[in-house]
């Protein structure tokens, strides 16, 4: 089209956020085109070619005349390339066998988008071809698509070759090869008469200049490979990878992981965080770098209207303000509560797994200005809270920011300020490591740090204990007035592995994790069944996130129990299977007893870097290795669980230092190693 049409017309039904859990999403960050299943980006709902958060393309569909396109095929494993092959049945030989395909290749780069259309003709009579592609575009913000909008057309204008849309938020240019009739309304229109055997075979070359705050990340700086006799293991493992460096931007020479695709295809303090933690053992360097794009935006001052504080890291970067209608996020907004603590605690778990000593150093004083923003922050309360203070932002400020995911046994939401149990846990974990870190490398320690978090310690214990008859569990969180928020959640998997639990505690944790309330089969559930709150697609209050299950299959395998680890692990393995092992941000929380497969949560982001990351974590903590760069040490126990079956990750790094660990059917671990390592191997029983 070349005018603006009306946009939205007054309605009396609320705007929906379009689904995408039926889309294919092929992600070259920060480019990313989502279609539908058989390829074709259709008018409506979130479909198109986007870059930097700006949709350049809402329509681009393949049709010959004379015949409908069927799809037979769709390859979209590859996050940057996809195929798919369609038949033209009503053109070719009149008979059952199709003699016309059309084979279409979409591949997808930073700032471009290339298209392929071949036409094959095996058919004994010569096929007259008529093929068109129709392209459009409405220029939206994502802002505006993802709260359901409707945006005006916008007009395309010729250029040599083919058409060019833009606007004041930016624009693309489309060219045919070879060259097309090109209508002004967006149809590119090629004609062909083919023998059997010939091809027709054209390209349309997209580019744009809109790409956002940050650059692309790739190529992926890991060379890691995991093998698997269950299948399911092996492609999610596969699909994880390829997906990651799909992910991948860049801030200046610093990579590290978007968030998510679509919504959240920019930096992201707590998810960018835990993405390149749990990938630490594949590229310590991912999270030096990582760290380091955080740390030139670490807070300097005091400013309620972005929630910015000294020394906090942020919880997300835009290209301008981000208006959801009720909440409006300015482009550097710092609403995290958890961020800061990964930091440091990411900083740590990067150093023993063998990052490189001076960028460490470099990173220390952005973790004592961590560790001070810890204390500062626990004054009042002897707690890291939160609160709301703009009444725009995020109403909940840990990793389950949604109105309802802090709640009482009973259905009650909690009143901010809000101390979160994982949110103390980082915290405790972070002040511990904090303190070996500048020890280890010479520096001043933090006045009173130590000192803090064992105080924390004992008041964790004796303030988010929980009596029940069942045994007790740990609150999610205290409310305004210090009452126990006592609700069965999955936070308590982040608890484990961070020392924060006292003896004895540990094993009740694990107990009410196993519990089929939280325990679905496909990993854990947010919220317990039994919560009179719980729905299976409750964004925070039923759903199973994979890197959830990751965080506490990662605590289970650090207190030594694996096999409860396995179990959970191999239940998003089997989750896996249901999506094409491309795991989305979340799921239902169906449970395996009753079907095959989850549901899809329909608005799930689809790649999403913690999702993607979590198999592989999974897989290591299941293993049991450990390392300590200082001592030149890998350990791992002599077996672990057999649940997942004999596997082996190949590019596991204690800095440039390479190695393969394998496990067999029965359950024995071993590593390989380079013949010249210099790292030694402990086994532990």
């Amino acid at each position: 089209m070349t005018d603006i049409t009306q946009p939205d017309r007054p309605t009396t039904s609320p705007r929906l956020q379009p689904l995408l859990h039926d889309l294919s999403s092929c992600v070259a960050a920060p480019g990313l085109v989502l279609a539908s299943a058989d390829g074709q980006v259709r008018p409506g709902g979130v479909s198109g070619w986007y870059a930097g958060d700006l949709r350049l393309l809402d329509r681009l569909e393949v049709s010959v005349d004379g015949s409908a396109l069927e799809l037979v095929r769709a390859d979209t494993a590859g996050a940057e390339r996809h195929e798919f092959t369609h038949v033209a049945r009503s053109l070719g030989d009149r008979i059952p066998d199709p003699t016309v395909t059309v084979d279409h290749c979409r591949e997808l780069d930073a700032d471009s988008l290339v298209e392929t259309f071949t036409v094959t003709s095996a058919a004994q009579e010569p096929v007259e071809i008529v093929l068109h592609v129709d392209l459009g575009s409405d220029l939206a913000p994502m802002s505006e698509v993802k709260q359901g909008a409707v945006p005006p057309r916008a007009a395309a204008r010729p250029v040599p070759g083919g058409l060019a849309w833009r606007s004041e938020h930016g624009g693309c240019e489309v060219v045919a090869e070879p060259g097309a009739e090109v209508d002004p309304g967006g149809r590119f229109t090629w004609r062909a008469g083919l023998a059997r055997g010939e091809t027709l075979r054209v390209r349309l070359l997209a580019r744009t200049d809109q790409q956002g705050p940050f650059g692309p990340g790739r190529p992926a700086p890991w060379s890691a490979r995991v093998d698997a006799e269950d299948t399911r293991v092996r492609r999610t493992a596969s699909q994880s990878l390829a997906d990651l460096a799909g992910l991948l931007l860049a801030d200046g020479g610093d990579r590290f992981l978007a968030a998510g695709s679509p919504w959240f295809l920019t930096l992201f303090g707590r998810d960018s965080l835990w993405a390149a933690r749990m990938l630490v053992p594949f590229d310590s360097g991912l999270a030096l770098s990582t760290l380091r794009t955080l740390a030139r935006r670490q807070g300097s001052a005091e400013d309620p209207a972005t929630e910015e504080q000294p020394g906090k890291i942020l919880h997300e970067v835009r290209g301008g303000d981000l208006d959801l209608g009720d909440q409006v996020l300015p482009p550097v907004y710092y609403g995290s509560v958890d961020a800061t603590p990964l930091f440091v605690c990411t900083l740590a778990e990067a150093w023993r797994w063998g990052a490189d000593e001076a960028e460490v150093r470099a990173l220390l004083p952005a973790a004592r200005a961590c560790l001070g923003w810890m204390l500062a922050q626990s004054r009042e309360s002897g707690w890291l809270r939160y609160v709301d203070h703009t009444g725009r932002g995020l109403s909940n400020q840990g990793w389950k920011d949604s109105h309802d995911s802090v709640q009482f046994a009973d259905g009650r939401l909690a009143d901010p300020p809000i101390a979160l149990s994982e949110v103390q846990a980082y915290a405790y974990e972070a002040a511990v490591q904090g303190v070996a870190l500048l020890e280890a490398f010479g520096e001043e320690p933090v006045a009173g740090l130590a000192e803090w978090a064992a105080a924390l310690r004992k008041r964790f214990d004796l303030e988010f204990w929980v009596d029940t008859d069942e045994g007790g569990h740990v609150a999610i969180a205290l409310d305004r007035d210090g009452r126990r928020v006592d609700s069965v959640t999955s936070n308590l998997g982040h608890l484990l592995g961070t020392g924060v639990l006292e003896p004895g505690r540990a094993d009740r944790v694990a107990a009410v994790l196993a519990d089929p309330r939280l325990a679905s089969g496909f990993g854990l559930r947010t919220l317990s069944a039994d919560s009179p709150r719980f729905s299976r697609l409750s964004y925070h209050g039923g759903t199973v996130w994979p890197h959830d299950t990751a965080v506490a299959v990662r605590g289970l395998a650090a207190e030594g129990r694996r096999e409860e680890a396995a179990r959970l692990a191999e239940g998003v393995f089997a989750a896996a299977e249901g999506v094409a092992y491309r795991l989305p941000e979340l799921y239902g929380g169906d449970a395996a007893a009753d079907v095959s497969f989850p549901a899809a949560y329909p608005a799930a982001c689809r790649p999403q870097a913690w999702s993607a990351a979590a198999p592989l974590a999974a897989l290591v903590a299941v293993a049991g290795v450990s390392a300590d760069a200082a001592t030149g040490t890998i350990q791992h126990p002599r077996r672990t669980s057999t649940a997942l079956g004999a596997f082996s990750v190949r590019g596991l790094r204690v800095g440039d230092r390479p190695f393969d660990v394998h496990v067999d059917r029965e359950g024995n671990v071993r590593l390989d190693l380079p013949a010249d390592s210099d790292l030694e191997v402990r086994v532990t029983e």
